[in-house]
């Protein structure tokens, strides 16, 4: 790990009167796999959508391989050309194939040839476990069937960096461990991700360092053995319980992500 290809510097966001990132300091290096845990609401969603300005930060600076992010001047286009981007929802669109979903962002934004996109799409659908696919339509795919696509669309356009959020939230948990899967093989290749996460098995085996975020600020960071096995910080821990042992939860446990929160219409 050389590098620094994400770097995030007293980064504050308000949503109206709620502030939600309260002076983020992070850094993420070349090649590094970090995920950023923590209960609904604690600013870990707005955190990753400020990386690539699909929110703006109230104050503070974000660098993505070296280009400022928060620079008004900036070329955002070509900032996000170099950011993959995975959501919990899976954005496809119906009336295409898997194919046209993975070519219509190759050719609209890179300029690419059919000829040069279609064999790219079918080199990442073949990456992500679904090569016999690459004619049907979303509407017959399973939840993790569709991710995986997501996730090749992603690919296709040739990211440095891959943000996802909640990737997995919105499967059933039978559909999960073959997106989990996809993650773990891009890791392994040596791609940049910041990953928010409740899968704390991902996060143990994966990760080459944890993040525990709660209230808008970093409570914690370290290697996974360390946060999720060892948590220095008793909001982490009381975190950890409930999250592994969901019987502990309480009623405010289901009060939602608070403004700017959570799932996304992006």
């Amino acid at each position: 790990m050389s590098t620094s290809e994400i770097r995030v510097q007293d980064l504050h966001k308000s949503f109206g009167d709620n502030e939600v990132l309260k002076g983020i300091d992070l850094e993420i290096a070349q090649g590094e796999v970090v995920c950023v845990i923590g209960p609904s609401g604690s600013g870990k969603s707005t955190l990753l959508r400020c990386v690539n300005l699909l929110e703006e930060p109230t104050g503070g600076r974000v660098f993505v391989g070296g280009t400022e992010v928060t620079d008004p001047d900036v070329d955002i286009d070509a900032v996000r050309r170099r950011i993959g981007m995975v959501f919990q929802q899976f954005n496809l669109f119906p009336h295409l194939s898997v194919t046209g979903n993975l070519t219509l962002p190759q050719r609209r934004v890179l300029g690419r040839s059919k000829d040069d996109a279609a064999r790219i799409a079918a080199e990442n659908l073949a990456r992500v476990g679904l090569a016999e696919k690459a004619d049907a339509y979303p509407g017959s795919l399973s939840g993790g069937q569709q991710q995986r696509v997501a996730i090749a669309r992603a690919l296709a356009m040739g990211p440095d960096v891959m943000l996802f959020d909640e990737p997995t939230s919105a499967l059933d948990p039978e559909l999960v461990g073959d997106v989990l899967a996809v993650m773990r093989m891009l890791a392994d290749e040596g791609m940049t991700m910041m990953v928010v996460t409740h899968e704390m098995s991902f996060a143990r085996e994966v990760a080459d360092r944890v993040v525990f975020m709660d209230g808008g600020v970093i409570v914690e960071e370290g290697a996974p053995a360390q946060v999720i096995g060892r948590p220095a910080h008793e909001r982490t821990r009381h975190f950890l319980s409930r999250l592994l042992d969901p019987a502990m939860a309480d009623v405010e446990e289901g009060s939602g992500e608070g403004s700017g929160e959570g799932e996304s219409s992006h």
